[in-house]
């Protein structure tokens, strides 16, 4: 197995981490990652495949479960309830209760709430100034209708977006100890939030998913609060960050490119080309060889989801978007066990939201040159200044 040195921090590889995952890929199926000391599954082949096999899972290993720091025990205590980190059967108890209130028919019923949502947002766009379309249009949008879904008032989108983010960057790999502690205490203000909130919906019942899950906990198959209270947030923190990237992401590619017919095939296109998530990891559970390598118990093996996308192999050309080209189901949003739950959702906003986007704003263009964040191994703007005259 291949060596490799690359930098998750490094400027140039933030802002285009692509030639990196072509440098992996010509080496094989897996290469060695140094700075995250483990081996990368670079290919689509090897992606897809390890996806899928039961011998690796999300879970650590109990006998290898690390000491959980004091200051970072709040956000941990939030993370030990979490689907997207277990396994059977804990994993499908919980990810069974989750459909079973997250139905296709409650997230169709969401059409209408996006539409409007999108025009409104369109409508307060300044007319003939430059202005941040990740701020006004990308982030707003997907924060907004989870927490309708959840049940919770639109005007707490803005706190629920701080607690989130703060949340999610204990996953960057330019995590620091301020990043620890801001993440520690969010974890416990939305828990406690979502605490109260809970008892509200136990007296007072609504057509929301909160009051769905917490029935699905009291026909039997019991959620505890504890349970509730994470399966909201993994809802909020996974369902907002991706949506806003790959918009942001998208739009820019459009832009960048073009293109104005936006369709099914069109999403796929963006979901492939830049995705919002280009690393997942997962434990071996026992010994394995793959693709000359053997891996055992607890071993970690990184899944580049973002490259497996530009694989020549699976998608020729991969590294030109082509609207055109035939769909095959790429790997944004992972897949097997840990499939993500919020994909038609996620789709959804992306069908909807962009052609109204370029149906109000045909003269839509960038304004300054855009930038990645500095936020491996999710991939997205930091700012994308446009204007629409």
């Amino acid at each position: 197995m291949q060596r490799f040195t690359q930098s998750p921090t490094d400027p140039a590889f933030v802002q285009n981490p692509y030639p990196f995952y072509d440098r992996l890929r010509a080496a094989g199926d897996l290469a060695w990652w140094d700075e995250y000391g483990m081996p990368c599954a670079a290919s689509h082949r090897a992606v897809h495949a390890i996806l899928r096999d039961r011998r690796f899972g999300r879970e650590v290993p109990p006998e290898l479960a690390p000491d959980i720091p004091d200051h970072l025990a709040p956000f941990y205590a939030v993370e030990a309830h979490s689907m997207l980190e277990l396994e059977p059967p804990r994993h499908t108890r919980l990810r069974g209760l989750v459909l079973r209130a997250f139905t296709s028919r409650r997230i169709k019923e969401l059409a209408p709430d996006i539409t409007a949502l999108t025009h409104e947002k369109i409508h307060a766009f300044p007319a003939d100034e430059p202005f941040d379309i990740l701020s006004t249009f990308c982030q707003p949008i997907p924060v907004i209708i989870i927490a309708r879904l959840l049940g919770v008032p639109d005007d707490m989108a803005p706190q629920l977006l701080r607690w989130s983010n703060a949340m999610v960057a204990m996953y960057q790999a330019s995590r620091t100890r301020a990043t620890e502690d801001a993440a520690a205490a969010a974890a416990g203000d939305f828990s406690n939030f979502l605490r109260r909130y809970i008892d509200t919906r136990r007296n007072d019942p609504k057509d929301d998913l909160i009051t769905h899950l917490i029935a699905a906990e009291e026909a039997g198959e019991k959620l505890s609060t504890d349970e509730l209270i994470t399966t909201c947030i993994l809802l909020l923190n996974a369902g907002h960050e991706a949506t806003v990237h790959t918009l942001g992401n998208g739009i820019k590619t459009l832009l960048d490119n073009g293109t104005r017919q936006i369709d099914g095939s069109m999403v796929e296109e963006i979901l492939r080309f830049d995705p919002p998530l280009h690393m997942f990891t997962r434990y071996a559970y026992e010994e394995i060889t793959l693709y000359g390598h053997t891996f055992q118990r607890g071993d970690q093996v990184a899944l580049l989801l973002a490259s497996a996308n530009h694989d020549p192999e699976q998608w020729p050309d991969a590294q030109l978007f082509d609207p055109s080209r035939p769909v095959i189901q790429n790997t944004s949003f992972g897949g097997g066990l840990h499939f993500c739950v919020g994909a038609p959702l996620a789709r959804l906003e992306l069908q909807i939201a962009l052609p109204i986007l370029w149906a109000r704003c045909p003269m839509l263009r960038i304004a300054e040159a855009p930038k990645y964040a500095n936020t491996y191994h999710f991939h997205g703007l930091e700012l994308l200044m446009v204007q629409t005259s």
